[in-house]
């Protein structure tokens, strides 16, 4: 948690000033925030899958999500205006560098055959976007008290201008992308 933080100011700081010519360190990049997002479909037919959502996205984030409602009706997926479809964390300061701590060092290497996660998920701003296809590789959920394998977004939102300072400040903080 604040190990990482830490280690962002001794470490990565320095290293992104070198490499970037930085002239003051407002101009070095961080990590603003991280958002973990459950998009949630069959939530519509049945109230209890969401109470199941909020709960597994309560035990890996450590906070209470914000629940996510439609904007607008689509017919063809049998969805009204305001039914609840997902839920949502935004995480900053040291819950963020907590959760990316684990989220790169004990959950991601639980991934079975994993090779690292994909350099081609920038938006070209210097945010980063890695999809998951199941809650299970976090330690905090049990497997025998889940309903169901759902899968969650999770992004970085970061102050970096472009996406090479976002994957150099990612890569320094720890994040395993591929080779």
């Amino acid at each position: 948690m604040a190990r990482l933080k830490e280690y962002y100011k001794s470490d990565v700081a320095p290293a992104l000033m070198k490499k970037f010519g930085y002239k003051s360190v407002m101009q070095i990049p961080k990590i603003e925030k991280v958002v973990i997002n459950v998009g949630c479909g069959e939530a519509r037919d049945n109230q209890k899958v969401m109470d199941s959502v909020v709960q597994d996205l309560s035990a890996i984030t450590g906070q209470k999500p914000i629940l996510c409602k439609a904007k607008k009706s689509v017919a063809n997926f049998k969805l009204r205006e305001g039914m609840v479809i997902g839920a949502k964390v935004t995480l900053r300061s040291e819950k963020m560098y907590e959760f990316i701590d684990r989220f790169f060092n004990i959950a991601l290497p639980r991934v079975r055959d994993f090779k690292g996660i994909s350099a081609d998920s920038f938006d070209g701003r210097g945010n980063y976007s890695v999809g998951l296809k199941e809650q299970l590789i976090f330690p905090e959920i049990e497997y025998d008290k889940i309903d169901k394998i759902r899968g969650m977004d999770i992004t970085f939102v970061t102050t970096a201008k472009n996406d090479e300072e976002a994957r150099e400040l990612l890569s320094l903080m720890g994040a395993p992308f591929e080779r």
